[in-house]
């Protein structure tokens, strides 16, 4: 099966969120998240619990737990071949739906204009 291909989105400022995010995790955290973005990377579509989920609108989320927190990368599918991570959070029971309409939002921009959204990391 072909890896996929997996992408950030930015905003209009150059920002990159769910890397914005990470950076403010603790090392542990970074590391169990980039693990699970390496198997979204082999798996794609075929991805499912408890590793993510989907939440809603399109919108899907990578599942990572450490020590009691529970983190959450949220992401969508851009045609069959690319997915593009959104933002992070920390979250207590569910996502809140603030969230997910963030990441609906975000997709939308991103959809409009590809190449202005779009980091990928070297």
């Amino acid at each position: 099966m072909p890896r996929t291909r997996v992408v950030f989105y930015r905003e209009d400022d150059g920002s990159v969120p769910l890397l914005d995010w990470l950076d403010r995790m603790p090392v542990k955290v970074i590391t169990k998240c980039r693990v699970r973005i390496e198997r979204l990377r082999e798996l794609g579509y075929e991805l499912r619990r408890p590793e993510a989920d989907y939440l809603r609108d399109g919108i899907y989320e990578l599942r990572v737990a450490f020590q009691g927190a529970n983190y959450r990368m949220l992401y969508f599918f851009h045609g069959n071949v690319a997915v593009v991570l959104c933002h992070g959070l920390t979250k207590e029971r569910e996502v809140p739906p603030s969230q997910i309409d963030k990441a609906v939002d975000r997709k939308a921009r991103f959809e409009a204009d590809p190449k202005r959204h779009m980091h990928e990391e070297p």
